[in-house]
């Protein structure tokens, strides 16, 4: 027995160390996924040889003789470093996640191949110039060139079974489309306004859905007497729909007069959802006649933020009306009524492949606005109104897009004419962009493509509307030379936080959904603070974490009478804090944890079944509610119930409720809560950071400041119970431009430049990300050269 014993033993120590010795070769194999940043590589597509200069930071200089050299070497690295993340993005676009993941990615496969972002980035690809077309070909070429060398694939490959198709242009057009799809989703409020139209009066819901403040709201239709029963699907269609409460970005510029070294200063911080490997990748381009360098998007060639040797530029989303839904009226035949009668659909066949199952068909329909996005779900030909479907507008989905073509050429313009000529060509997302060059010029352009309303569209894009109804059709777009601007403004600034950029009296409809003005009126306080600015001064705006939204709540808040000692003591801490959201405090997580109770005890009643889908923070409307007034108090009242609730009463319950939920999540203590460890930036990786092993290794935390008001923004999503404080969407990167000498400029984003979890590289600047540090902005090769650095060269083939 002794002898079987000691053999079974053997036999266990045996297989662990086969399993050790397995582990470890595969350990190795996957180093091997690390790209070569040294020596010499020869390659088919290039026209001159160029070399890539990659610093301590990971951060690729690319120095070539041509810039269809330099797209292919930045394919190349772009490739090295974020393959799968390539990969992914352009998945997403084309509506092809299934193929990887399975069966759980069905529904939103099917509404991306619903929407047409892949048919409408090939329609695009055709109207682009011929130098633009060149740039994405070589850029493609590059990655594909990577791709020929027969790389050991990252991890996410190996552990899906997928393998990389060739890189195309339409796959970079894709995902900069998406990005303008992340950066809108006005539609979610058409939704609920429709969807809200069933019990509550228009005025009510212009109390939930708030003008910006100090405006009346809009005189628009009685939604109620327009819709009758036209509402039943709004609330299935409105998860698609990015949320952008509390979303946005901060940029600002400063001439000479408002600076210490009499030059202009820029910064820029694009707020966007957290994700492991970041959105964006800085690089270096320098090629004769063009010294380039800031944030890249993997997958799109050139530099989309930054900066040469003369100008600097930043984004901010401007948060237009781009978007509308028209409700079609079906016909006997299949089709739908137009102005002019009877149409016909356009019908796309398309196929989607899943993992482990038989593909699906999927027909789709599209109308004279758009596609019909009420058939992407399964229940929706029960749930749509009876003889009608919904279908989408969207301006990105216009086949003469020309977004890639300005993007690519932000970066070769010398001066501010150059900046706005390329500018034109931008159509979509909107952004606020401000500028500044070295001979002391600032300047700011909202450019974009912005749909007209017709004078008697009575709905603003504010709701869906009847599609047979030649009124409520778009009327061509705001003229580029009518879009808001301005150059050298006297005051010396300009600052874009997604506020209200028009001026009173401006002609045209921009938007109904301007963000709240908390960080744009933060950010010019400290401006004003400080008579001459600096980098440094810059640095400390971009760092700080007052919230003014929580400024302006927290007297009603603390006007709530304690029903438990845990409340006294919860209301003794918050009466002597600041409302500054620093991640060693307890009293911003008790705050949001009640503002958090507060908002469900108000509103999901009223919403019902569309609760979860809009539970945001709505500051405007919350600060409304317990004013005082009466007709804004009756939200208090909890129309389930046939007692009348008061604003009293939900104050202390919910103040109860939130500290009963951080009893359970953080033990009893309130003095040992942290904010940081709370809403600590999460990173998510796709697909990985929805499976909590995978999760584990992917994901990047780290603890982190702010909320969704301050200038350092950090945004939790209330409605997620497992984690409602980690912060998912914030500052994805920093940059700080000094026009008095471009080589003093800083930067950093939330990650690392690798996607490669085997990489020194995955999170290298997450932790210097988190404390407000910087990196610096070099481009000079000598600089470079006597630095620690690794040169790769890479070789045509002869």
């Amino acid at each position: 027995m002794r002898r079987w014993l000691r053999f079974a033993a053997r036999l266990t120590a045996l297989a662990a160390a086969l399993a050790g010795v397995l582990l470890a070769g595969a350990y190795f194999h996957l180093r091997q996924s690390l790209p070569q940043t040294s020596g010499e590589i020869r390659l088919a597509g290039l026209a001159a040889a160029v070399e890539v200069v990659r610093d301590p930071y990971g951060i690729p200089h690319i120095f070539a003789g041509n810039l269809e050299d330099a797209s292919f070497a930045l394919g190349y690295v772009h490739a090295q470093d974020r393959l799968w993340q390539m990969e992914m993005s352009r998945r997403i676009a084309a509506g092809r996640v299934a193929e990887l993941v399975g069966a759980g990615a069905l529904e939103s496969d099917r509404f991306m191949r619903t929407l047409g972002v892949r048919r409408s980035a090939e329609a695009n690809l055709r109207v682009l110039d011929a130098e633009t077309r060149q740039l994405l070909e070589s850029y493609a070429a590059g990655v594909n060139a990577f791709l020929a060398s027969g790389p050991v694939l990252p991890l996410e490959f190996w552990l899906t079974g997928a393998r990389p198709e060739p890189w195309t242009a339409a796959d970079s057009i894709g995902w900069a489309k998406m990005m303008a799809w992340d950066l809108g989703g006005n539609f979610r409020n058409e939704l609920l306004r429709m969807s809200l139209a069933r019990t509550l009066p228009l005025a009510r819901i212009h109390q939930i859905l708030p003008p910006y403040p100090g405006e009346q709201p809009p005189v628009i239709a009685d939604l109620k007497e327009l819709y009758g029963t036209l509402e039943r699907d709004a609330v299935q269609l409105a998860q698609f729909a990015p949320d952008n409460d509390g979303l946005g970005s901060n940029n600002w510029v400063v001439s000479g007069a408002r600076s210490a070294s009499g030059k202009p200063l820029l910064a820029n911080d694009p707020h966007l959802g957290l994700t492991a490997p970041p959105v964006w990748y800085f690089a270096h381009i320098s090629v004769p006649g063009a010294n380039v360098i800031g944030s890249t998007l993997p997958g799109v060639p050139g530099i989309i933020l930054g900066r040469n040797e003369r100008i600097a530029w930043g984004f901010t989303n401007t948060g237009p009306d781009v978007q509308d839904l028209y409700i079609e009226k079906l016909d006997a035949s299949g089709g739908y009524l137009a102005p002019e009668g009877p149409r016909r659909f356009r019908v796309i066949e398309e196929t989607i492949r899943v993992k482990g199952a038989e593909p699906e068909k999927l027909q789709v329909r599209v109308s004279r606005h758009g596609p019909v996005i009420s058939d992407v779900l399964r229940a929706a030909q029960d749930a749509a109104p009876r003889g009608h479907v919904i279908a989408f507008a969207w301006t990105a989905l216009a086949d003469d897009d020309r977004s890639m073509q300005a993007a690519l050429r932000f970066a070769r313009a010398r001066e501010w004419d150059g900046f706005l000529a390329a500018a034109r060509d931008f159509q979509s997302p909107q952004q606020n962009m401000v500028y500044a060059d070295v001979e002391g010029n600032i300047g700011f352009v909202a450019a974009g493509r912005v749909p007209v309303r017709k004078p008697a569209n009575d709905l603003k894009g504010m709701a869906p509307a009847p599609g047979w109804l030649a009124k409520y059709d778009w009327d061509g777009y705001v003229p580029f030379e009518q879009l808001p601007q301005s150059l050298n403004p006297a005051s010396g600034a300009v600052v874009t936080a997604n506020h209200r950029i028009i001026p009173p009296g401006y002609a045209h409809f921009i938007s109904s959904d301007w963000q709240p003005p908390y960080r744009a009126d933060r950010i010019q306080q400290l401006l004003d603070a400080t008579p001459k600015h600096t980098a440094q001064s810059f640095a400390r705006i971009q760092a700080d974490v007052v919230s003014l939204a929580m400024r302006e709540l927290l007297p009603q808040l603390l006007a709530a009478r304690p029903r438990s000692e845990a409340a006294r003591k919860a209301l003794a801490l918050l009466a002597q804090w600041d409302g500054a959201m620093a991640p060693e405090r307890s009293e911003p997580l008790i705050a949001w944890a009640w503002w958090r109770e507060l908002t469900r005890a108000i509103y999901a009643d009223e919403l019902g079944e569309a609760f979860r889908a809009n539970w945001l923070s709505r500051a405007v409307f919350l600060g409304n509610v317990l004013s005082g007034d009466p007709a804004l108090a009756r939200w208090c009242d909890d129309v389930r119930t046939p007692a009348v609730e008061t604003c009293e009463e939900l104050l202390a319950l919910s103040l109860e409720a939130a500290l009963a939920d951080l009893a359970r999540r953080h033990g009893s203590d309130q003095l040992r809560w942290r904010w940081g460890e709370a809403h600590a930036a999460r990173h998510e990786h796709r697909p990985f950071g929805r499976q909590p092993l995978l999760a584990r290794f992917f994901d990047i935390r780290v603890p982190s400041p702010g909320d969704a008001y301050t200038v350092n923004a950090g945004r939790n999503n209330l409605n997620d119970e497992a984690q409602p404080f980690a912060n998912r969407h914030a500052a994805s990167l920093r940059a700080i431009y000094d026009l008095s000498d471009l080589e003093k400029s800083l930067y950093i984003h939330s990650g690392g430049q690798s996607g490669n979890i085997f990489s020194d590289h995955y999170e290298a600047f997450t932790e210097a990300w988190a404390k407000n540090e910087y990196i610096p902005m070099r481009t000079e090769r000598k600089t470079l050269d006597a630095e620690p650095h690794q040169l790769l060269r890479l070789v045509p083939v002869r």
